[in-house]
């Protein structure tokens, strides 16, 4: 390691931990930040996923006494499914060979994007014309954790919009249960990847000190901040890193 190693990691550790406080998307900070630094993409996200842990537990704890039950359902049973849901997607990127995660990774990122850009006027126009309840939202929960441990990706963002339409919440009154359940996912995942032996601790360290300082300005700018001006930043960035995994696995 070096000096300008350390600096790229935990500077992508901070912005990747205020955006994930912010609206989700860190992944789209600290994953191509490793890939630069040499990381194989399956160990770079089990290494940015361990990274950011503490940066979500952080904005968790932060936004705490906004947390309360959707549609009826409590958050510690959401949190239960998550976690559950967490490890299965966990132990799925365990068992996907390195190259073939190559491959997927650009469609995952894809999908996120067209959720940042598209998952609000189609929450709305869905909401207008469909009640679902419960049960609904539990397994919707369930898929979410799942694909949260797999690779994470956006998954705040596909959080908000699955809320959103399914329990009626702004994405405002969402910032506490979404940021609860991204950290979740993440200490599932953590826990599986880190007994597979898929952390490169040499980039996760200085990344995680990053996130962690990052997750907790991020929480307490997230109250103030316009939403536009959130979510204008985290497409960009999460455009870009669609280009960038394109290139790299089909260029």
């Amino acid at each position: 390691m070096d000096l300008p190693t350390i600096a790229l990691a935990a500077a992508a550790g901070f912005v990747g931990g205020a955006m994930n406080a912010l609206a989700g998307g860190g992944t789209f900070a600290t994953l191509p930040s490793l890939l630069a630094l040499g990381l194989p993409a399956n160990l770079a996200n089990a290494t940015s996923n361990v990274a950011l842990l503490p940066g979500a537990g952080t904005s968790a704890w932060a936004f705490r006494d906004e947390l309360a039950p959707l549609s009826g359902v409590s958050i510690k049973l959401l949190a239960a499914i998550t976690f559950a849901g967490g490890l299965v997607g966990s132990v799925l990127l365990v068992l996907t060979p390195s190259r073939a995660f190559d491959v997927i990774i650009p469609w995952l990122v894809l999908y996120a994007f067209v959720v940042l850009a598209f998952g609000k006027s189609a929450s709305g126009w869905l909401q207008r014309r469909v009640s679902i309840g419960r049960r609904t939202l539990l397994s919707a929960q369930m898929l979410l954790g799942v694909y949260g441990g797999y690779f994470g990706g956006g998954v705040g963002l596909m959080t908000t919009a699955t809320y959103g339409l399914l329990a009626g919440h702004s994405p405002r009154e969402l910032f506490a249960p979404r940021t609860l359940m991204l950290a979740v996912a993440n200490l599932a995942a953590a826990v599986v990847f880190i007994a597979a032996g898929m952390v490169r601790w040499w980039a996760c360290l200085p990344m995680l000190a990053g996130a962690v300082i990052g997750g907790w300005a991020g929480a307490h700018v997230g109250k103030k901040l316009p939403a536009s001006v959130v979510r204008g930043w985290t497409l960009l960035v999460t455009g870009a890193t669609v280009i960038v995994f394109f290139a790299r696995a089909y260029g």
